[in-house]
């Protein structure tokens, strides 16, 4: 069976024990907005949590809340998904959830996940109740995220890509758009990526700077060995 969810009872009651200590030192925590709304068979009524008017950019007491005023809210493109989204739930049941925009009483955007099932009296439908989450913060942060590890890999490219060009350029004597053209060329005869062939640019210049070391400590051992040798 489904619970009805008590309005007057607050979503956080269920973890209230938890100790607000132990949430206050999590890392990494992203409060997403979260609403409810129940909608009984009945008479037709619409209850919303306070959390759902705000979504919406409202206050309690603020509207009447009804099926056609919440879809009003929606993004045009989403409003048939998420219409067949509710009838499916009202006639079949679910659970079941859809993600949709919404547009706020202020003109801001929201991305919401909606999930709903049915409430369940003695065995019988009674109504609808839906969870409904707003997730704009946890996309914008994980959007931020990505945007912040594409540039640090973009710099990590260019990085390596100015050291063979450094290299082409002390060696070979070329400009540095010559020494960037050699990389490019290369690149596309051999079909890999420009970073790819730079790196091995980079990886065969440290090799050979290695080996020359080592040809050039040999001379000077054989010296120190003859040196002790004719010293003895």
């Amino acid at each position: 069976m489904t619970p009805t969810l008590d309005p007057s009872v607050p979503l956080s009651g269920a973890v209230s024990s938890v100790d607000s200590d132990a949430v206050s030192n999590v890392e990494y925590f992203i409060d997403c907005p979260t609403g409810t709304v129940e909608h009984y068979f009945a008479d037709d009524t619409y209850n919303w949590s306070d959390e759902l008017y705000r979504i919406h950019g409202y206050e309690r007491g603020d509207i009447v809340p009804t099926l056609e005023l919440g879809m009003s809210h929606f993004d045009p493109a989403d409003r048939d998904a998420v219409r067949a989204f509710w009838t499916k739930v009202t006639t079949i049941g679910g659970p079941s959830s859809v993600y949709a925009s919404l547009r706020d009483l202020n003109g801001n955007t929201r991305k919401l996940l909606i999930s709903a099932d049915l409430i369940v009296e003695d065995a019988e439908p009674v109504g609808v109740w839906a969870l409904v989450v707003d997730l704009t913060r946890c996309i914008h942060a994980d959007r931020h995220q990505l945007a912040n590890e594409a540039v640090a890999a973009s710099a990590l490219r260019r990085s390596v890509i100015e050291q063979a060009k450094g290299i082409l350029m002390g060696r070979a004597g070329l400009t540095a758009a010559e020494a960037f053209a050699q990389i490019s060329s290369h690149s596309q005869q051999v079909n890999r990526k420009v970073v790819v062939v730079a790196q091995e640019i980079i990886d065969r210049a440290v090799t050979l700077t290695r080996q020359d070391q080592q040809r050039n400590q040999d001379p000077a051992r054989d010296r120190a060995l003859q040196e002790l040798f004719r010293a003895l």
